[in-house]
C-alpha cells in the first residue's frame, strides 16, 4: 500500500488497561497522518480514521500505551521503540500481489528483453522488484527467466539475480518462507507452471530451489537512497506510487532512474505513466507493453 497532540504519556507508556475504543479527534489524525507520511511516504486519505483507529487496535494490543491517543502521540514525538513503528506502517500497507500480475510485462520480458540480454556479453543481469509484497512478483520474474532458458541453456549465459524489496518486514518473511497455500497459488499461477516448478510441503507449495536460489530479499523503505542497492537492469515498480503525493512520487522515479544502468528498463502498471518533471526516460513502444528506458 502518512503538528503535534499532547497529552499526558507520550513520553512514557502507562501500566493501566486501555479505555473504551473512541473516535480520533482531528488532531490525533493529523499527527499520525503526519507520522506515516514522514516515515513510509504514504500520504493518507482525508477520512480515513475508521480505518486508522482499526488497524491499529490491533497494534495497541499488548503495548504498554493508555490508548489510541497516547500512542499516537508518541508516534509523533518520535519516542516509539521502532520495532513498534514497523508494526505500525505494516499495518497500515497493502500488499495486495499475485502471481504474473500484468502478464504482458513478463511476456515482454522473457520474449524481448531476456533475449537480448543473454546475446550480449556482461555479467549478471539485475532485477529489482521494488515494493515486492509477500514474493509473488520476484518470483514469477524467475520463473519466467526458467521458462525462458527451458530447453535452451545455451543462452544462460549470464546468470540473473532478482532483490525483492518491501517496507513490511511481516511480507519479506512470507516471501522469505515461500510456502504458499492453494488459494494463493490460484491467484494468476497457471496450474502447468505449478506441476512444473513447484514441489509439496505439507499443504502447501513451495517453489523449487533452482527458482527460489536466484531471489533475495531485503526490507528497504522507497524514501531511503538506492546507493547501497547497487544498479539494475530492469526495475519493476508497479503498483505502489499511487499511494504517494506527487512530489515523492516524482523524487522516487527521479532516484529509480538514476539505479538503473545505461540502457536499463523501468516497469510500471499499465495504469501508471511518468508524471510531468520527470526526465531521463524514453517511452518504449514494446512488443507487449508499454515501459520505459534510460539513455539512448
Amino acid at each position: 500500500m502518512n503538528a503535534f497532540f499532547p497529552c499526558r504519556s507520550a513520553l512514557q507508556p502507562m501500566d493501566t488497561p486501555p479505555p473504551p475504543d473512541r473516535d480520533l479527534t482531528p488532531e490525533e489524525f493529523a499527527v499520525f497522518r503526519r507520522f506515516l507520511l514522514d516515515s513510509s511516504g504514504i500520504l493518507l486519505g482525508e477520512h480515513k480514521q475508521y480505518l486508522v483507529k482499526n488497524r491499529l487496535s490491533g497494534v495497541l494490543r499488548g503495548s504498554r500505551y493508555a490508548g489510541l491517543g497516547d500512542f499516537i502521540a508518541a508516534l509523533g514525538a518520535g519516542t516509539v521503540a521502532p520495532a513498534l513503528k514497523a508494526r505500525v506502517i505494516d499495518a497500515m500497507t497493502t500488499n495486495e500481489t499475485f502471481w504474473f500480475r500484468e502478464t504482458p510485462h513478463f511476456n515482454e520480458l522473457r520474449d524481448v528483453l531476456l533475449p537480448a540480454w543473454m546475446a550480449a556479453f556482461g555479467g549478471t543481469v539485475r532485477i529489482w522488484s521494488a515494493a515486492c509484497s509477500t514474493g509473488q512478483e520476484p518470483y514469477s520474474i524467475s520463473l519466467c527467466v526458467e521458462e525462458f532458458l527451458r530447453g535452451r541453456p545455451a543462452l544462460g549465459a549470464r546468470p540473473v539475480r532478482i532483490l525483492g524489496t518491501d517496507i513490511s518486514e511481516l511480507a519479506l518473511a512470507e516471501a522469505n518462507r515461500a510456502d504458499y497455500g492453494d488459494l494463493a497459488l490460484s491467484r494468476g499461477l497457471d496450474p502447468k507452471l505449478r506441476e512444473r516448478y513447484f514441489v509439496a510441503v505439507g499443504e502447501k507449495w513451495r517453489p523449487r530451489p533452482d527458482i527460489t536460489a536466484r531471489v533475495g530479499f531485503q526490507p528497504y523503505n522507497l524514501l531511503a537512497s538506492y546507493a547501497p542497492l547497487g544498479k539494475f537492469d530492469l526495475i519493476f515498480c508497479r503498483n505502489v506510487l499511487i499511494y504517494f503525493p506527487d512530489d515523492i512520487k516524482r523524487d522516487i522515479l527521479t532516484r529509480l532512474a538514476g539505479a538503473l544502468t545505461p540502457g536499463g528498463y523501468l516497469f510500471l502498471s499499465s495504469t501508471e505513466s511518468l508524471p510531468p518533471g520527470v526526465d531521463g526516460y524514453k517511452t518504449v513502444r514494446g512488443k507487449y507493453c508499454r515501459y520505459y528506458r534510460i539513455g539512448p
